[in-house]
């Protein structure tokens, strides 16, 4: 590989893609392949994600491939829902902290690797969602995981940051099958003690498979494991599976968990269709996501001339 001065992230990409090996063969086939499905009109492309990918630094990211119509799918934990509506609230999240974690807990401070929140932040996050859900509670006592998200989206002002409210404005529908086990999940737990608001969890499956019925192709985008990625994938075995996937981890496969298990695994399941083109690089995926999307959109306007 050579690197020079004023390369592009293409330039660096290509001469990954030269060597073809390990990581750099890995990581340059998984950014040609979604430059190809951005760029396929027919492909519904689903975005799975799970770990702190909103803390991390790709919420912006993720919510300028939405409103760039690159996604067409969210899958998410709800853990990072949350995280983007406590951005859009008002609160942030810190760094450069060298505390211990029994000081910070006396500080009223949470950690996530390297990356901390304040309880004050979730005060006023709390407050809030607490305004919104009487305001849902107003339209009906049950809805499906997916118009609660939704009609929470209907109430967020944030049209330059937020995932949630640029979804919405997009028709970009969200799934967050595991939302009870977050903080928002909590709140909610919380409301219905006083109030009538019901999810219908199952509700999101009609939904789900009309998309996947409705797709002449389908590719996943992958990033971390979990619940996520698995409903990506077994929605789409009311088909035979997807028809392409890319999946960024640093799971290991020898425990035999989800989140570690190679994209291959997934024919067996017909979660992924034999023929399918399937991509996994190991690593952190807040480092390899931004490299990849970079790459991608160079490589369609290039494609385009742009």
């Amino acid at each position: 590989m050579n690197i020079e001065p004023g390369m592009t992230t293409l330039q660096l990409m290509e001469e990954m893609g030269k060597s073809g090996v390990l990581g750099a063969g890995r990581i340059y086939r998984a950014t040609k392949l979604l430059a190809e499905l951005i760029s396929d009109e027919e492909t519904t492309i689903f975005l799975s994600i799970a770990g702190p990918m909103v803390p991390g630094g790709l919420r912006k990211i993720i919510r300028d491939l939405i409103d760039a119509g690159h996604v067409d799918v969210l899958i998410s934990s709800g853990a990072n829902l949350t995280h983007d509506l406590l951005e859009s609230f008002g609160g942030s999240h810190y760094r450069d902290h060298d505390e211990t974690d029994e000081e910070l807990c006396q500080m009223g401070m949470g950690r996530i690797g390297d990356i901390y929140t304040k309880s004050e932040d979730f005060e006023i996050f709390e407050k809030k969602i607490s305004a919104i859900l009487g305001e849902i509670v107003v339209k009906g006592d049950q809805l499906n995981i997916r118009e609660f998200i939704t009609e929470i989206g209907n109430h967020v002002d944030d049209d330059l940051e937020s995932i949630i409210h640029t979804a919405n404005k997009k028709n970009v529908p969200i799934y967050a099958p595991g939302i009870i086990d977050c903080m928002l999940g909590l709140q909610l737990w919380m409301f219905t003690q006083e109030n009538q608001l019901t999810l219908d969890a199952a509700g999101d499956m009609h939904e789900l498979s009309d998309i996947v019925f409705g797709s002449k192709k389908v590719a996943a985008v992958i990033l971390g494991g979990g619940l996520p990625k698995h409903y990506a994938l077994a929605s789409n075995i009311l088909t035979g599976g997807v028809d392409a996937a890319i999946q960024v981890t640093l799971d290991r496969s020898e425990a035999g968990s989800l989140g570690g298990a190679p994209l291959e695994e997934a024919k067996s399941w017909a979660k992924a269709k034999c023929e399918s083109r399937l991509v996994s690089v190991i690593g952190d995926a807040t480092i390899i996501f931004p490299m990849m999307v970079a790459g991608a959109l160079e490589m369609v306007n290039k494609e385009k001339g742009v």
